[in-house]
C-alpha cells in the first residue's frame, strides 16, 4: 500500500513537472508587422490582449496543476495520517513484536519523508506556477510596452514626415509668393520705366513741339518785323520819292516862275530902258523876299 502511493505520487509529480515545463516552454506567438492605420493598431492591441489571455490561461492551467498537486499532497497527507494511525495501532500492538514496530516506524518515517517531499514539490510547483504567471504577465506587459513604444515611434515618425511635408509645402508656398512678389515688383518697375520713358518721350515731343512753335512764332514775328520794316522802308521810300518829286516840281515851278519873272523883267527893261533896270534889279529882290522860292519849299520840307 505505501509503495503504490509513493509511486503514484512520484508519477503525478513528474506529470505536473512536465506540464509546468511545457507551459513554461510554450513558444511565444509570432510577431506581426504593425500597420500604420488605426484598425491595424486596434488589431495589434487585440492580439496583445489575446496573447496576455493565453498566458493567463497558461498560468491558470499551471495553477490548476498546482491545485491538483495540492490535492494529491492532501491525499498523501491523508494516507500518511492513515499510516500514522496504522502505526499507532501497530505501536499499540506491541505484542506483535519489535520487528513489526520497527517496520511500521520505518514505513511511517518513509511516508513522512514522502509527504514532506510531496509538500516541498507542491510548494515548489506553486512557486514555479506563480513565477510562470508573473513571467507571463511581465512578458505580456513588456510586449505591450514594446508594442506601444513601436506604435509611438511610428506615430512620431509619421508626424515628423507630415510636419516635414507641411513645412516643405509652406516653404514652397512662401517661395512662390516671394517669387510672385519679386516678379510683380519687376513687372511694376518695368511698367514704371516704360511709362517714364513714354512720358519722357511725350514730354520731349511736347517740348520740341512747343520749341518749334516758339521758333515758328519767333520766325513769323521776325518775318513780320522784316516785312513791316520793308513795308515801312518802301512806304518811306515812296514818301521820299513823292516828296522829292514834289520838291522837284516845286523847284521847277519856282524856276519857271523865276524865268517868267525874269522874262517879264527883261521885257519891262526893254520897254523902260535903263531906268527900268534899277527897278528890275529891285524887283527880283522884292520877289525873292515876298514870293515863294525853292529854298523856302526846302525849308518847309
Amino acid at each position: 500500500m505505501p509503495k503504490k502511493a509513493k509511486s503514484k505520487a512520484k508519477s503525478k509529480a513528474k506529470l505536473n513537472i512536465k506540464k509546468s515545463k511545457k507551459g513554461r516552454r510554450a513558444a511565444p506567438p509570432k510577431r506581426r508587422k504593425v500597420a500604420v492605420s488605426i484598425p491595424a493598431l486596434e488589431a495589434a492591441a487585440t492580439e496583445a490582449a489575446d496573447f496576455a489571455a493565453k498566458h493567463e490561461a497558461a498560468a491558470a492551467e499551471s495553477k490548476g496543476a498546482a491545485e491538483q498537486r495540492r490535492s494529491d499532497a492532501d491525499a498523501a497527507r491523508q494516507e500518511v495520517a492513515k499510516l500514522e494511525a496504522a502505526a499507532k495501532k501497530a505501536k499499540r500492538d506491541v505484542a506483535w513484536g519489535a520487528a513489526a514496530v520497527k517496520e511500521a516506524n520505518n514505513r511511517a518515517a518513509k511516508l513522512d519523508a514522502l509527504a514532506e517531499k510531496a509538500r516541498r514539490e507542491a510548494t515548489s510547483r506553486e512557486a514555479a506556477a506563480e513565477r510562470a504567471r508573473r513571467a507571463a504577465a511581465e512578458k505580456a506587459r513588456r510586449e505591450a510596452a514594446r508594442q506601444a513604444k513601436r506604435e509611438a515611434a511610428e506615430k512620431a515618425r509619421l508626424e515628423a514626415i507630415e510636419r516635414a511635408k507641411r513645412k516643405a509645402a509652406e516653404k514652397a508656398e512662401r517661395d512662390a509668393a516671394r517669387k510672385a512678389e519679386r516678379e510683380a515688383a519687376r513687372q511694376a518697375k518695368r511698367e514704371a520705366a516704360e511709362k517714364a520713358k513714354i512720358e519722357a518721350a511725350e514730354r520731349a515731343q511736347r517740348e520740341a513741339a512747343e520749341k518749334a512753335e516758339r521758333e515758328a512764332a519767333r520766325k513769323v514775328e521776325r518775318e513780320a518785323a522784316k516785312e513791316a520794316k520793308r513795308e515801312a522802308a518802301r512806304i518811306a521810300k515812296i514818301e521820299a520819292a513823292a516828296e522829292a518829286k514834289r520838291q522837284a516840281a516845286e523847284k521847277v515851278e519856282a524856276e519857271r516862275e523865276a524865268a517868267e519873272g525874269a522874262e517879264r523883267a527883261a521885257a519891262v527893261i526893254r520897254e523902260v530902258g535903263e531906268p527900268a533896270e534899277s527897278e528890275v534889279a529891285a524887283k527880283p529882290e522884292s520877289g525873292n523876299s515876298d514870293g515863294p522860292s525853292f529854298t523856302d519849299g526846302i525849308r518847309r520840307k
